[in-house]
């Protein structure tokens, strides 16, 4: 039996032109740059400079070409049912578009080479090379060391191993020959590489000091007190060990020097640091603010004259074949692109600049004073009501842009935060907060830090209510551990 259904749904639909200038918007300076040298090298039409743009007025653009059909023409697409999620996923875009970290190949002083540094695993089997080990002791030790992670540690059983050399490599042999090779790798740097647990780690690194009366008695508390170290029981060790407050806070000032991520640490991890390329600059001029946008955004363009005189030559040549429409036509369509594109970067430029100038304006008094506790709160949607353009753009712009100001360069979506109301029922920026709390926990007793429940009585007392739950989320926002990490000798 059939059934007739009725089914109504809304949803927001967007041409490729428009998808287009969406993903032109969410781009930083450099990648902007980027994308606007392949539409060059794509474009033969599309040209710098600052020549006129006779094109745009032309009179060939619109009655010239009634003459013949091109409704077969390939990249004209039909805007209706186009998806903008569909066309901004991360799965069409090069990483250098979805970056927040930016630079430009021209400023030389701010850019970071990179150098054709070897791995962290290659280092460590130029280190076994060293080492005099037999066909198998090498097969074994150099299958550990592709077995450690990034932050230096072995995470697998000897016996997993063991397995995995078997069935991987066809490599037969034992716990104890593996448990062998595994002090070998030990014995390589940078120290504590091939730890199985922060524990062993911090060992393998103790072992490798000079030896102290200090360095021994961290290695006997890490040996056979780490969870009391860990918990921060101080008065707990010191009973243990009889010895004073200041011998334990040697001992704890040895362990605290050591690396707990050995493999973190190695400079050649290839890991590359992009320096930022502000998108826009902000300054103080005679007490007032101004705004400038990143000249690089606003490159000067026009249409290629000599694609405007292929179309001159074909309106006065009185035989039209069809491979002179064919090949007009594709001029017609690379000017067509060319001026799109023209107009995409004004709109890009236009956008740009309403929106960092709103939140400017908005956030005035940090602008002029750089306290983060006059920031004020501020969500995309208070933005968007300003200048009149989508939530969607507003957070495009906020999350991948720089601006630089008196105070340093900062991301812009750092200046949006949700509203809380303080004691007086006014609206307060979770920022301000937050920097109230952090300088809370910074000037407080090391030996006797604030637990949640009384950091959440301190800031009610300065005016500012909020649930011990909350004080949580904000400390871990703001990388602070439990009060209990945070206890000093």
């Amino acid at each position: 039996m059939l059934k007739q259904f009725l089914n109504l749904k809304l949803s927001q639909k967007l041409s490729p032109q428009q998808i287009q200038l969406m993903k032109l918007i969410q781009l930083p300076t450099q990648a902007f740059e980027q994308r606007l040298l392949e539409e060059m090298n794509e474009n033969p039409a599309l040209e710098t400079g600052n020549e006129e743009d006779d094109y745009e007025n032309d009179e060939f653009e619109n009655d010239e070409f009634d003459d013949y059909d091109d409704s077969d023409d390939a990249d004209r697409i039909e805007a209706d049912d186009i998806n903008i999620d569909d066309y901004l996923s991360d799965d069409d875009t090069p990483d250098y578009k979805t970056q927040a970290n930016n630079y430009s190949d021209d400023d030389e002083s701010r850019e970071s080479p990179i150098a054709a540094n070897i791995s962290f695993h290659q280092d460590l089997i130029n280190q076994l090379n060293t080492f005099i080990l037999d066909d198998e002791e090498r097969q074994i030790a150099e299958f550990l060391v592709g077995s450690i992670d990034d932050m230096g540690y072995i995470r697998r059983s000897i016996a997993d191993l063991v397995d995995d050399m078997a069935f991987t490599q066809a490599l037969y042999t034992d716990e104890v020959m593996v448990e062998k090779m595994l002090h070998v790798i030990h014995e390589l740097e940078p120290s504590g590489v091939g730890a199985r647990d922060l524990q062993e780690c911090l060992l393998l690194q103790l072992k490798h000091r000079t030896p102290t009366e200090y360095v021994d008695l961290a290695i006997d508390i890490i040996e056979n007190q780490f969870d009391a170290f860990t918990k921060k029981h101080y008065e707990k060790l010191i009973q243990k060990y009889n010895v004073s407050n200041e011998q334990l806070k040697k001992a704890v000032h040895e362990i605290e020097r050591l690396n707990p991520k050995p493999g973190g640490s190695f400079t050649g991890n290839n890991k590359v640091t992009e320096n930022v390329v502000p998108d826009f600059a902000i300054r103080i001029v005679e007490g007032e603010l101004e705004l400038t946008l990143n000249g690089r955004n606003a490159p000067s363009l026009h249409v290629s004259k000599d694609y405007q005189d292929m179309l001159r030559t074909y309106k006065d040549s009185r035989d039209k074949s069809n491979d002179q429409k064919d090949a007009v036509q594709f001029i017609k369509q690379k000017l067509d692109s060319a001026k799109w594109f023209i107009d995409a970067i004004r709109q890009r430029q236009e956008t740009l600049f309403v929106t960092m100038n709103a939140i400017m304006h908005y956030q005035e008094d940090f602008f002029l004073e750089g306290d983060e506790i006059l920031m004020k709160p501020m969500i995309l949607k208070d933005i968007a009501d300003l200048v009149g353009l989508d939530i969607s753009t507003i957070s495009r712009v906020a999350n991948s842009k720089y601006v630089e100001t008196p105070y340093g360069t900062k991301l812009i979506k750092e200046f949006f935060s949700e509203a809380m109301k303080n004691d007086q029922g006014e609206d307060v920026s979770t920022l301000e907060i937050k920097k109230i709390l952090q300088n809370i926990i910074e000037e407080e007793d090391k030996k006797k830090p604030y637990p949640d429940d009384q950091l959440a009585e301190l800031l009610k007392e300065k005016g500012y209510p909020i649930a011990r739950r909350t004080i949580a989320k904000y400390r871990e926002q703001l990388d602070i551990p439990v009060a209990r990490m945070r206890k000093k000798i």
